[in-house]
């Protein structure tokens, strides 16, 4: 991953300069080094996990398309959030319970304008949930991908299924990056493939701290950590950075909270609004 690498230089930077005045200072000449993760697409303008939402995070300057993966009852990887149909679909039920054809008949975009009638557009109705295949299709072996799996003990088999994919398509693994809340389907990940990079997302329900020692321990098959970002002080953020680690807060929608964190040291952030992170980077 060519941006990895930068951050990877950026992150050495910053550590040094964690003695003495902090991040403020030179914060704004890392601010290109900050990935733009655009969350589900640019999901706060349009239909999450819709081949529309990932293309306008791309023209909002989106570093990364994010996508979370679920997988069909005829074991095709699809771009969802969520285990079942209901919230983003006119369906109803687990995906692991439907056909691919199945979920194809669905429409995943109309949600979108009943939720967000001030955001509503015609062109979102009738849109379909796209498969990795074809998300891999449209966008290329050179984009950048940040690909979560999701609920892997559901789905047997989805680490196989997503390194064929990514070895079909010829994917840049320099520009790739996975992850997941569990640390068994990322350990599952390294062993399948040692050249993907990892991340290990964290969930926490107060104020969090965290170890050297579980650092260390996440950098053994991991190259960073996604936090939740409420949940995390200054503190975190350079013991994490301090340790070698890239760290990446999810999810960040407010240009006050975009610019702490980045005063902090954060490497990436993930937003629903790839165009608001992108105004805060070039310093507006």
């Amino acid at each position: 991953m060519n941006k990895g690498l930068k951050i990877t230089i950026g992150a050495l930077a910053l550590s040094l300069s964690i003695m003495g005045t902090g991040f403020a200072a030179d914060a704004s000449e890392k601010n290109k080094e900050i990935l733009n993760v655009a969350h589900r697409g640019a999901s706060g303008h349009a239909p999450e996990h819709t081949i529309t939402s990932y293309k306008m995070g791309e023209k909002m300057h989106g570093d990364y398309i994010e996508i979370d993966l679920q997988m069909t009852k005829d074991g095709q990887l699809i771009a969802m959030h969520d285990e079942e149909l209901d919230r983003t679909t006119n369906g109803t039920g687990q995906v692991k319970d439907h056909t691919l054809e199945e979920i194809k008949q669905l429409d995943a975009g109309s949600w979108f304008n009943e939720k967000y009638p001030e955001k509503a557009n015609p062109a979102y109705e009738g849109l379909k949930v796209p498969t990795l295949e074809e998300v891999f299709q449209k966008f290329g072996k050179n984009a950048n991908y940040y690909i979560e799996t999701k609920s892997p003990e559901v789905y047997p088999g989805m680490e196989e299924a997503l390194v064929e994919l990514v070895n079909k398509y010829g994917i840049n693994k320099d520009k790739l990056l996975v992850q997941s809340f569990s640390p068994a389907s990322l350990t599952k990940m390294n062993q399948i493939d040692p050249s993907v990079k990892l991340v290990q997302l964290m969930w926490y329900t107060s104020p969090a701290a965290i170890s050297d020692a579980e650092l260390q321990a996440i950098k053994k098959y991991a190259i960073g950590i996604g936090p939740n970002s409420s949940m995390i002080d200054q503190e975190y953020v350079q013991k994490t950075v301090k340790n070698g680690l890239e760290i990446h807060p999810y999810t960040v929608n407010e240009k006050e909270d975009m610019k702490e964190l980045i005063e902090w040291g954060v490497t990436g952030i993930f937003t629903n609004f790839p165009d608001r992170l992108h105004e805060v980077k070039k310093g507006k």
